[in-house]
């Protein structure tokens, strides 16, 4: 079994790992350690245009202010922050109550307990795999035409229909006891609805859990920011992969009802509360909060920006010091 398992683990990192050699610098990072012209030049060739004075002017501004900012985790804490702290918390808290880890983790187990015997369940634990794979690009190709809201909102639809359709077949043949045999046509149908399932979340929930707050923070809170998305992820990744076991055994069918449940509730908060973030330069996100019917009763009105004379200046004394 160690000899299946090191390929299956060395092969997706090693193309990780080899890939991490090509990626560039953001123009936010090069302006962050003061590479001005070759931040600049990453702007103009990621617009695929000349004309980004202005966008490269906003992010001059945000990095000057960020570096005035000696506490982010309690600037977080501010009014001002408040959409951006809650949805550091409610989206990995969301994305883990998806189902997804609890599927993909214990997925030899689920498809034992359905029906399928001990090859059958590896086997449709690597379909499950493939198709989370082959999804995910669907996810980028469309993010930037369609918008966030959009695939977050199709991606809970699909799996709260999803996660009801399997209970309603499990519990239609297993009841509540559990019991009894599955045959092999409505097992692949399960696993169909898996599969459909899984590629829902690859093209939403999985990928945008990940790049919305990546959007969302200011350079000023980025980095306390970040740390407690990914610290709420790993919490509830923990949560689930400890409970699920024992939630399977009690619940049974009704486990799908659980993580539908959800998934009902997570895309209501996204309908509601997420603005669309497509297209949108980190430096003016907080205009898109204060837009917001929800939130811009809360985050403060928009505090006199710099001169864009006052941002040459400043720029200047920076490369000055470099």
């Amino acid at each position: 079994m160690a000899g299946f398992r090191w390929p299956l683990a060395a092969v997706p990192a090693g193309v990780m790992t080899i890939g991490a050699f090509g990626l560039p610098d953001t123009p936010n990072s090069l302006i962050e350690r003061g590479y001005f012209v070759q931040g600049k030049a990453m702007l103009e060739r990621i617009r695929g245009t000349k004309d980004v004075d202005a966008e490269y002017h906003d992010m001059v501004e945000a990095n000057i202010m960020s570096k005035t900012v000696q506490h982010p985790f309690r600037n977080i804490l501010q009014r001002r922050y408040r959409p951006q702290l809650v949805m550091a918390i409610a989206i990995p808290f969301f994305q883990q109550f998806t189902g997804i880890n609890a599927i993909m983790f214990y997925a030899p187990v689920l498809f034992k307990t359905i029906g399928f015997g001990n090859n059958a369940s590896l086997l449709s634990a690597v379909i499950t795999g493939l198709v989370n794979v082959l999804a995910t690009v669907v996810s980028i190709v469309t993010v930037d035409k369609y918008g966030r809201r959009f695939l977050f909102i199709e991606g809970g639809i699909q799996m709260a229909i999803s996660h009801i359709v399997v209970a309603i077949l499990l519990a239609a043949k297993l009841g509540t006891t559990g019991e009894g045999d599955l045959s092999k046509g409505y097992s692949v149908l399960v696993v169909f609805v898996v599969c459909v399932f899984v590629s829902a979340l690859a093209w939403s929930w999985g990928p945008l859990g990940w790049l919305v707050p990546s959007e969302i923070f200011p350079l000023e809170i980025r980095s306390a920011g970040q740390s407690i998305n990914v610290s709420m992820n790993l919490l509830f990744t923990f949560v689930i992969a400890q409970a699920f076991l024992a939630m399977l055994c009690h619940f049974k069918f009704g486990i799908f009802l659980f993580f539908a449940g959800w998934v009902v509730i997570m895309t209501v908060f996204i309908y509601f509360f997420l603005p669309e973030t497509k297209n949108v330069p980190i430096e003016e996100m907080t205009r898109v909060w204060r837009e917001h019917p929800f939130w811009g009763k809360i985050v403060p009105a928009e505090e006199q920006p710099l001169r864009p004379v006052e941002v040459e200046m400043k720029t200047e004394n920076l490369v000055g010091n470099i």
